[in-house]
């Protein structure tokens, strides 16, 4: 059945859009979740990928400054 609504959105040109799975989501670790936090309660609109990259950027400062790998209790 899937095979024949792709036929047919081609044909017609239409993208078929795909299911989200809405269990799919990451496991974010106590850091992420205190950064989104303050990006939500601040007013700030910034997307769940570059909130990542920046707390994946702190997370590399602070091992690069200190020598010491972050907790496995607060850090993934």
């Amino acid at each position: 059945m899937d095979f024949v609504k792709k036929a047919v959105s081609s044909a017609t040109g239409k993208k078929e859009e795909k299911p989200t799975d809405n269990n799919a989501q990451q496991n974010d670790d106590y850091v992420d979740k205190a950064f989104a936090a303050g990006v939500k309660k601040s007013g700030y609109n910034i997307d769940r990928n570059m909130q990542e990259k920046i707390t994946d950027g702190a997370r590399s400062a602070y091992e690069k400054a200190t020598g010491k790998p972050v907790s496995d209790k607060i850090s993934n």
